[in-house]
């Protein structure tokens, strides 16, 4: 479903040497000759930012990409009640802010560091002009966005139909293709997965009760989850 349930390691490195690691750790970038990643190093800045501080606010002019060095971030909006949604989660090496790359335009979501965190930035008119001269950029930030639209289009498809146990059935299948075992840690709180999929954190835990007692899953400490039966929980 989405990025979310992806597992990364952080990176623990000195000041002076985040910028190289940030451009090293992004997908988009890290594909290039060691001479255009360090002209990218010249255009990044890296900007702390403590657990609970606001990177960017819906309303704020995007002008910027956002690269999680250290940390995690998690992007939502607001329903017009105020309910938080969940869109994703970002990791080291993800990022956010793209759409500053193509219009000048207002952030229409939040972006909230979960822990305390370190991001890189690259300004827009950096970045447009790097995408110029390599266009192998470009076609990765392409496919980044194929992969978040088929995302969303999901997630919209499951809200419309699919009852909310069979949302979470499918959610914790998903994790489990990033997992050599069986098994895998819940990748946010209950609270930010019931946000995620559109229900309660209340229903969560009862659901995954319900899954445990059917012998689909085992509930394990730290936030760990076993798939039992994974043929009955693609089912409900």
């Amino acid at each position: 479903m989405d990025n979310t349930c992806h597992h990364h390691h952080n990176h623990e490195c000195s000041t002076s040497g985040s910028h190289k690691t940030c451009v090293l750790l992004v997908p988009i970038f890290n594909h290039l000759e060691v001479d255009q990643m360090e002209e990218i190093m010249a255009t990044v800045q890296s900007v702390p930012f403590k657990k609970g501080e606001l990177i960017y606010h819906a309303g704020d002019r995007s002008d910027s990409l956002y690269i999680v060095h250290k940390g995690k971030v998690k992007i939502y909006r607001l329903s017009e009640t105020g309910k938080e949604q969940l869109v994703r989660i970002l990791n080291p090496g993800d990022f956010t802010g793209e759409l500053a790359l193509f219009r000048n335009d207002l952030h229409e979501s939040f972006a909230e560091a979960m822990t305390n965190t370190m991001v890189c930035t690259i300004h827009q008119a950096d970045l447009q002009d790097l995408l110029v001269k390599y266009p192998s950029i470009s076609l990765k930030i392409l496919a980044e966005f194929s992969k978040r639209l088929d995302q969303s289009e999901k997630q919209t498809t499951r809200f419309a139909t699919e009852k909310v146990e069979t949302r979470i059935a499918l959610f914790l299948v998903e994790c489990l293709k990033d997992s050599q075992t069986k098994e895998f840690i819940l990748p946010m709180s209950k609270k930010n997965l019931a946000s995620f999929l559109g229900t309660t954190p209340e229903t969560i835990s009862r659901k995954l009760a319900e899954f445990e007692n059917q012998g689909l899953i085992k509930q394990k400490p730290h936030k760990r989850i076993e798939i039992v039966n994974q043929d009955e929980l693609l089912l409900i």
